[in-house]
């Protein structure tokens, strides 16, 4: 699994993941904010399966 997300991808991807599981303990939203863990993870991994697929890129890397 090569990085394939940059630093802002990265944490805009965290937060936005916290957000959603955060307003899922509270019960503010539906077990539907469970999906939070998907961004979450994508985002402390530096890695999305979406981005592989399409041959996309934020990372701010040069490929070889």
């Amino acid at each position: 699994m090569k990085c394939n997300e940059g630093g802002i991808d990265r944490g805009l991807r965290v937060v936005a993941g916290l957000a959603l599981i955060g307003l899922t303990l509270t019960e503010t939203i539906g077990v539907w904010g469970w999906i939070g863990v998907v961004p979450l993870l994508t985002g402390i991994f530096g890695f999305c399966p979406a981005y592989a697929i399409f041959g996309m890129s934020t990372c701010s890397t040069e490929k070889k």
